[in-house]
């Protein structure tokens, strides 16, 4: 048994490093300890030696097992290290600007189309008299989720691929909708106040979605404010945005956190209506969700719904962002790609 076991180690010694891909050592790892793999065969052969031979076998079958598996660990960061240098070696780029400065001079650095975007943005509700807040990325429960009236059972649960840390009691925000509960804990009525920032979600990437995206989140409290009033803002901050009237609609809209909730769209601005891939042929993009903040959301921050009521909007930064410079694929918004982002140095 133990030249058999030797014999095992021998063999395992010598393939080890030949293995240079994850999926291999995958396979490798189960050829050895899988339910048929060598080491557990030699193993389940321990019923037929005597109590004496099964003491010392067992403690040497487990020094070379824990051995073979401290050796497949080490392996296997090397293959994932080789893996990562290959895939920055593949997307290097070149940030040495020498050949610029050298023929053109210094060149002037520019922002990114986003944060123009969300600059330009901000300025408009300033002027409007709306505050400007933050808040944080990781979020628990109760702020992204049930003081915005999804609890534990709600589908809208279902409806946001959420990206949890190990405690499972913390998460990357799936919306900037957490703001209107800090705001409210900070803010009395009447006040009216918007927050932009990153969200996260487990999304397939294509033309028009990422997992890593930006919103911004808007809130008006007061006394007897009407979906009228709602949809006017709505229509004058998007004139203001795009510098002209834009065709729009407003569509019934599911969100937990308003009621009613509706869904305002404009016009693709890259097809004319026509249909293109940014607005999956319809001739129309979402441009933000909307309502009148559900009752138990007021309550959720210290406010009194029979009091006062108010309306939500939440805005999607990148698509705003794509219709205002003609991009037809978010992916480039979030590539990192310097020759991308240089041409909007101009706008």
């Amino acid at each position: 048994m133990l030249q058999k076991l030797n014999e095992v180690k021998t063999e395992f010694d010598s393939l080890i490093d030949s293995v240079s891909a994850m999926p291999d050592m995958a396979q490798f790892k189960a050829d050895y300890f899988g339910k048929k793999g060598k080491l557990n065969a030699l193993m389940g052969g321990m019923r037929d030696l005597s109590v004496e031979d099964k003491k010392s076998f067992g403690a040497k079958a487990n020094e070379v097992k824990q051995d073979m598996l401290s050796a497949i660990d080490k392996r296997s960061q090397v293959i994932e290290l080789e893996a990562i240098n290959s895939k920055l070696e593949k997307n290097r780029q070149d940030i040495s600007w020498t050949e610029k400065i050298t023929d053109r001079g210094q060149q002037a650095a520019g922002l990114h189309p986003l944060t123009k975007v969300t600059r330009e943005l901000e300025d408009i509700f300033l002027s409007m008299g709306f505050d400007i807040l933050d808040g944080p990325h990781i979020e628990n429960e109760y702020y992204n989720f049930e003081a915005l009236n999804i609890p534990e059972s709600h589908p809208a649960r279902d409806m946001q691929d959420t990206f949890w840390f190990k405690d499972k009691k913390h998460l990357l925000r799936t919306h900037t909708s957490n703001l209107q509960i800090h705001g409210m804990e900070v803010k009395k009525p009447p006040f009216k106040f918007v927050g932009s920032g990153k969200v996260f979600r487990c999304e397939t990437l294509d033309a028009s979605h990422e997992a890593a995206f930006h919103q911004l989140e808007g809130m008006m409290v007061g006394h007897d404010i009407a979906v009228p009033h709602m949809i006017h803002f709505l229509r004058t901050l998007l004139s203001e945005i795009f510098k002209s009237e834009l065709k729009v609609r407003l569509r019934p809209g599911f969100f937990p956190f308003v009621e009613p909730g509706f869904e305002l769209d404009y016009e693709c601005l890259l097809c004319g209506g026509k249909g293109c891939s940014v607005c999956k042929q319809v001739g129309w993009v979402e441009a933000l969700g909307c309502g009148m903040v559900h009752p138990s959301v007021l309550r959720s921050g210290g406010i009194d719904p029979n009091e006062f009521n108010g309306f939500a909007f939440g805005l999607g930064i990148d698509r705003l962002t794509m219709m205002r410079y003609h991009i037809d694929d978010v992916r480039h918004l979030h590539s990192g790609n310097l020759q991308f982002s240089e041409q909007f140095r101009a706008y």
